[in-house]
Formats: C-alpha cells, structure tokens, sequence
C-alpha cells in the first residue's frame, strides 16, 4: 500500500514547524509532499501533488484556507483546517461537517483528528464539496467587511466604482488595475488584500494576480502547451489562469 501523501500550508513559521513535528510524530507513516507558508504556494503544491489529506490554516496571505480546501477537495483529498476562530465560528466549522485544530495545537486534538482522517480515508467519501460551502457561506464577509465602493484613480482624477461595474482586478507592478465595462483605473490595495473584502460567490481568484468577477466570464481556453486563459463576454482581453485554480472550471 502506498504512503498518504499530505499537504501543510501554515503562514506562520514556528506553527508550522510546530504541526510537521507533531505529525511526524503521531502520523509516521504520513509523506508530507509539501509545506507551505501562503496560500497560493498551497494552491500550486495542491494541483501538483493531488495529496490525500490537507492540513491548512484558514486565514493565509494571498489565498484563503477554502481556496486551497476547494482544490483538495476537488482532487479526492480530506481536509482539516487549523483556526483561531472563536467560539462562534468554531460552531460554523462543526456545522459543516469540516474537521478543525485550534490553535496552538494541542498533541491529544491532532491524535483525534488523525482517527478520523484514517477512518474517513478507509470508508466511502460524504459530499465534501456541500460542506465545503455550507462553511463558506458562515464565514464570508458580511456587513461593513464587504466591499461596495472602490475609491480609484483615473488620470489625475479620482473615480468612485460601485463593486458591481468591475469585471476583473489584475496586479500590475505596485499597483491593481481595475477594468470595468467603460474603463480602467488603479488602486493601491493588494490582491490578496482585496480579496478579503470580496464575495467569494461573485469573485474568483483565477490566477497569483488576477481575480474576476463569475458572471462576466463567457469561456476558458488551453493552448497547445496547455496554458489556459479566459475570455470574458464583450470584452477584448484575455486573462490567464494559472494551474493551480483549473478546478474551479470543472464542469464549465
């Protein structure tokens, strides 16, 4: 039988080293194929290695826990998160059936949840992917958090975009270009920052600097070196999409 393979992604250096001694020691049969420091690092060690089982912290520079969850999911893996959420947000994981250490991780807890991986890698898998959603759907910005006006420059004017005119944001140098259907202007808010503030069901990350809003995508192309781009509906341009975020297209 062939080892479990296992991806860890932790934005925090001692945590990190932390959890891979912890498993190492509880798991010894476990092959940790990657470990990660960002999510979109996650992302990329996820599409390349497809591991069985995923250890990932939540809230990550760059691309969130779900993202990288998403992606595992969606290549047959399980995955637990690691959380400092409070209490309330702890109910939102056991509502979605999603497995979850606190932190700091405590040796007993990583044991449980161990068993469990073991258990759920040696029975028929549940509909992942739902609760996946159901979680998301708990912790998406909400309220005041959720962007609804972008503050943008145009010249040496300054534009007021509503987050319903934007089609697509793409990091270009030091600062983000936002195209809407009568223009482009520039902010200085990094993706990753801005992705904080956005609807993950209006707003895909598709590549390190691009994220686009869902409705205004009309196909995605490969190339004959299998490089994928999209095309957007009454827009010229083309947008890449790198590897790491394919699984979101499945099926489109």
């Amino acid at each position: 039988m062939s080892a479990v393979t296992a991806l860890v992604a932790e934005d925090e250096a001692p945590q990190r080293a932390a959890l891979l001694d912890m498993l190492a020691s509880a798991w010894p049969a476990l092959s940790v194929v990657a470990a990660c420091e960002d999510g979109v690092s996650a992302l990329e060690e996820a599409a390349r290695h497809r591991p069985a089982v995923a250890f990932l912290d939540i809230r990550m520079p760059g691309v969130s826990g779900l993202d990288v969850a998403r992606a595992v999911v969606a290549g047959g893996g399980l995955v637990v998160f690691t959380t400092a959420y409070d209490d309330y947000a702890i109910r939102a994981f056991e509502a979605g059936a999603i497995d979850y250490l606190l932190k700091p991780v405590a040796p007993a807890r990583l044991a449980q949840a161990i068993e469990r991986l073991q258990q759920r890698l040696a029975a028929p898998r549940g509909d992942a992917d739902a609760s996946l959603q159901a979680l998301e759907a708990r912790l998406r910005p909400q309220g005041e958090r959720q962007i609804r006006w972008i503050s943008a420059s145009v010249g040496d004017s300054v534009r007021m975009i509503g987050i319903d005119e934007v089609l697509f944001f793409q990091a270009q140098d030091k600062y983000v270009r936002v195209a809407t259907g009568t223009g482009d202007a520039i902010i200085r808010t990094p993706v990753k920052d801005l992705l904080a503030g956005l609807d993950p069901d209006t707003f895909w990350q598709v590549h390190r600097g691009v994220v686009v809003r869902v409705a205004a995508i009309d196909r995605l192309r490969k190339d004959e070196l299998g490089k994928a781009s999209l095309s957007l509906k009454g827009h010229p341009e083309q947008l890449p999409v790198s590897s790491a975020f394919l699984h979101r297209f499945r099926g489109m």
